[in-house]
């Protein structure tokens, strides 16, 4: 019933954005409604045989919170024909869920135990870096980050996989060494202080957090790869500590980096001055050449407590980039406040299952894998949120499951389908114990 009410409630949406730009529902429109709903009830069927006792709210919000990108990038799609005369995306961007669910149906039928994932750590952590740092050697970038690898006319974001390879290396390299990391140190104020070798595996991602943000300019992947150690670290160790030297070393890195590194420091000087872009260019601070930043604080401040409404709004203004990192400011101006409150909220309960599911889970890998998958959902939320309402700068990454992009729409598919098969195990209840015929024979015997 909740699939069934995240699809009625994304149609109704798809029929809004039509009547209000147009008058009238488009030819066939009964036909696609249908086609598009087969899709999440194919899953629910996946779910309902190879994971029973999953999490029943999991898949219905991954449902509703891609249902809703559809929505959106099929009213971009209406306003940049009229003003850009691009193509429309919204048809390719059906054809990436149809493979997305495709996957997630796999995922959910092949991964029988989530356990044996942690087999593999050394084999899991190659391929991540591997992916992490295709980006480098791939020729060009877009929009100045290298972070697509181009195969032929095909091109893909490794990053959006990186984070699932990452999450469970650390999941089975923190099992391991949990009692090391949160045992040894010295106390220093109050504080825990790791020592030099256990120190060691935080510096080396960090440096490789901070490799990634300089070859590949790409500072949202360096901010979720390196924030996304930090954390399950903590939920490993329960030790502040290393909370504290993770956010000094960031900090120190992001600063270095931001002020030498041209495209890093350009997205900086946008956050820090998005409205000097509307002064002479002899005016501007060096490094400022998009107004993409204010256009997004505009559209924000348009659309007010409940928004224009669907297909009433000017989300063209913002440009490029309106499908992808900032398809959330088309939430901000056609839904209001109300409505990306909602959608946040959205994203925080697909979250708190997440981590539901580790608290209930009780073998030490599957809490520490479902606690970085909801992580890293969380930390990619925040940067591209944050970057777009101007709490950090902007990142370029897309928003999870509502931006366009099949990359990203797999990459999340299969981080649900991982959660559902934790969930499932963490829920399953525990077999009956077999009675043993000879002790109720003794029994009657002694009776």
């Amino acid at each position: 019933m909740l699939v069934l009410a995240a699809v009625l409630i994304c149609g109704y949406g798809y029929a809004e954005t039509e009547l209000a730009v147009r008058g009238a529902l488009p030819p066939g429109f009964a036909p696609r409604w249908a086609a598009a709903a087969a899709l999440p009830l194919a899953g629910h069927l996946a779910v309902r045989r190879f994971a029973p006792y999953a999490d029943p709210l999991i898949l219905p919000l991954a449902t509703l919170l891609s249902g809703l990108g559809l929505v959106l990038v099929h009213r971009l799609d209406i306003a940049y024909a009229a003003h850009y005369r691009s193509a429309a995306a919204a048809p390719g961007q059906m054809t990436w869920c149809a493979i997305a669910m495709a996957v997630f149906a796999a995922a959910v039928a092949v991964f029988r135990d989530h356990r044996r994932l942690q087999r593999y750590p050394y084999l899991t952590i190659t391929v991540g870096l591997v992916l992490l740092m295709a980006p480098a050697f791939s020729p060009g970038d877009v929009y100045g980050a290298k972070r697509w690898v181009f195969i032929g006319p095909l091109s893909f974001q490794p990053g959006e996989f990186v984070k699932i390879v990452i999450v469970v290396f650390f999941a089975g390299y923190l099992t391991l060494r949990r009692d090391a990391l949160a045992l040894s140190g010295r106390r220093v104020m109050g504080l825990y202080l790791p020592r030099g070798r256990q120190l060691g595996p935080v510096a080396a991602v960090w440096m490789l957090s901070l490799l990634v943000l300089v070859f590949e300019r790409d500072l949202g992947t360096s901010l979720i790869f390196f924030g996304l150690f930090v954390i399950m670290l903590y939920a490993a160790t329960e030790r502040t500590s290393w909370v504290l030297c993770g956010v000094l070393l960031f900090a120190v890195g992001a600063f270095v980096v931001g002020s030498f590194e041209p495209h890093v420091h350009g997205r900086v000087v946008a956050w820090l001055h998005p409205m000097d872009i509307y002064l002479p260019p002899a005016q501007r601070p060096a490094g400022l050449v998009s107004d993409q930043a204010a256009q997004a604080l505009f559209s924000f401040g348009s659309g007010g407590m409940l928004g224009s409404g669907l297909g009433q709004g000017h989300p063209e203004l913002i440009g490029f980039a309106g499908r992808s990192d900032f398809i959330l400011t088309t939430v901000g101006e056609e839904l209001g406040l109300t409505g990306v409150t909602v959608v946040l909220l959205l994203y925080a309960l697909l979250a708190e299952r997440g981590l539901r599911t580790a608290v209930t889970v009780t073998d030490p890998f599957g809490k520490l894998l479902a606690a970085g998958l909801a992580t890293s959902l969380v930390l990619q939320v925040f940067v591209v949120a944050g970057g777009v309402t101007g709490l950090i700068p902007l990142t370029g990454k897309a928003l999870p499951f509502l931006a366009q992009g099949g990359s990203s729409m797999v990459a999340n598919w299969l981080l649900v389908a991982l959660l559902i098969k934790v969930s499932d195990t963490a829920r399953r209840p525990a077999p009956a114990t077999a009675t043993d015929p000879s002790a109720a024979q003794t029994q009657l015997v002694r009776t």
